[in-house]
């Protein structure tokens, strides 16, 4: 689970058998600690797998229609405004194609909208939300689905005004599919296999929350345990399929699960501290009055966990390979220099994640905003409100729980790098570049770009100096765009 993962440099030496030991004792050690874990919480998961059982639900679909009513879908030819009762006399019809607006008085009017069905036949006049008409609108050309209550067994729709066709949504099938496809073909195209399997592993990871943790919530398994083992199913398989076993992955998987636990554990007692009961939501109130399983404080504990499963994933990650690679470009770095220059890169990262955590939420809640905003309260009884008390902990349980995963992954991505990377060739105490002066060392500089030049320069005076077989070589031409060539241009 831990295979080590380094590409060495030409001026390296072979592994020592030390070294060898040193690389094989840090990857049982990771074995040691992520297969146990990985086996608990799948055995975990399989005693909490949910039945799947939805007979005791009382909830009453809006999308269940009685006999006769059907749910149609079809494209608007065009856009009138008549009055709202049908068939009275003196309806003065205005076409609005193209807008769904009207310049018409308000009141008694109705914007229709005539629609050909897909399943075919003659136009109908679907009657559009009011709604939906100051809001968007429709226009020639839209796809909408509506009710069609032609054919109702008992109704009198369509005589004595009452509409016989209600819109009730727009088609997005369309559009969302080609969105889709643009986003798969970015990420394909930038990020090659591993964004492709990064795609497929977030369709495992959705395959995930559908099938256990929203059944499981619903059948009122514990939310916490139910959120930490699902989560963590999650992580396990999306990190490893990505970006395949290696220590550098396995590293960066630990420090997934510390974010998780101190995540859980801050969203527990913050949803009790802040009494997070989600009373004020209507969907809320619609779920507790389905079933007497479903906590909606549960609830909202399990969606503060889920929420910072994303950015967690992505500064752990992060940080692991930034280990790596500074390793790489200086294996004479110490391990304090080491951590020190990762942190830096990850100082900058906790700048920007908390910055992302809390535009998201924002922008997820722009209307509780501006809802708030127009009563007028005073910002702390605004921000500690039943409206968004609820955003405001999830924004500051996730950035509390991303900030403490940055330290602790780079310390382990330090202490396994340093024992599973390959190690340089001692320096000779007496070698000297080809100005006569002594070799830089790499921990003398405070700064990653000096630290790598340093490196480079005293990569240079050692082979110069002893005269070693790199040295001889040197003068060959690498093959255009090898490692050779890239790393002969860095370093020479």
């Amino acid at each position: 689970m831990g295979a080590g993962h380094s590409h060495g440099h030409t001026d390296h030496s072979d592994p020592t058998p030390g070294a060898l030991a040193a690389r094989k004792r840090a990857n049982w050690l990771l074995a040691a600690v992520l297969i146990p874990l990985t086996l608990l919480t799948l055995a975990a998961m399989a005693m909490m797998w949910p039945s799947g059982n939805k007979e005791d639900l009382k909830l009453a679909s809006p999308y269940a229609a009685a006999p006769g009513v059907t749910f149609d879908t079809g494209n608007i030819q065009r856009v009138v405004v008549e009055s709202c009762i049908q068939g009275s006399a003196g309806q003065n019809a205005t076409a609005q194609p193209g807008t769904g607006q009207d310049a018409a008085p308000q009141g008694s009017e109705c914007t229709f909208a005539f629609t050909e069905p897909d399943k075919g036949g003659n136009p109908v006049k679907v009657v559009i939300n009011p709604d939906v008409v100051k809001s968007h609108g429709v226009k020639v050309g839209d796809d909408i689905r509506y009710l069609n209550l032609s054919n109702a067994q008992g109704a009198s729709a369509g005589q004595g005004g009452a509409p016989a066709y209600i819109f009730v949504d727009f088609v997005r099938t369309l559009p969302i599919i080609l969105l889709a496809v643009l986003y798969a073909v970015v990420v394909i195209a930038v990020a090659r296999w591993r964004g492709l399997r990064a795609l497929i592993g977030l369709v495992g990871a959705y395959g995930v929350l559908v099938t256990f943790m929203l059944p499981g919530l619903v059948e009122g398994k514990p939310p916490l345990l139910l959120a930490l083992v699902g989560s963590t199913v999650i992580m396990i398989g999306v990190l490893y399929f990505a970006h395949g076993f290696s220590a550098r992955t396995s590293t960066a998987l630990l420090g997934t699960m510390f974010g998780l636990g101190i995540t859980a554990l801050l969203a527990a007692s913050a949803t009790d501290a802040a009494n997070l009961a989600g009373v004020g939501s209507h969907d809320a109130a619609t779920l507790a009055n389905i079933s007497d399983n479903i906590s909606i404080s549960g609830i909202i504990l399990c969606g503060l966990i889920i929420s910072g499963l994303g950015v967690l994933n992505d500064v752990t990650i992060t940080q692991s390979s930034a280990v790596w690679e500074l390793y790489e470009l200086a294996p004479e770095t110490s391990a304090r220099q080491l951590f020190s220059s990762a942190m830096r890169i990850g100082r900058d990262h906790i700048a920007s994640t908390v910055y992302t955590i809390a535009f998201a939420y924002a922008g997820a809640a722009l209307p509780i905003l501006i809802i708030v905003m127009l009563y007028d309260r005073p910002l702390g009884e605004a921000l500690t409100s039943a409206e968004l008390s609820e955003e405001v902990i999830r924004t500051l349980v996730g950035s509390v729980g991303l900030v403490l995963a940055i330290p602790v992954t780079t310390l382990i991505a330090v202490l396994v790098v340093k024992a599973t990377g390959i190690r340089q060739a001692s320096v000779p105490e007496t070698g000297r570049t080809s100005s006569g002066r002594a070799p830089v060392a790499p921990d003398d500089v405070g700064d990653t770009g000096a630290l790598a030049a340093a490196t480079a320069f005293s990569r240079s005076g050692r082979t110069r100096a002893a005269g070693t077989p790199e040295a001889r070589d040197s003068s060959r031409d690498p093959l255009p765009g090898s490692r050779r060539a890239r790393r002969a241009a860095e370093g020479e």
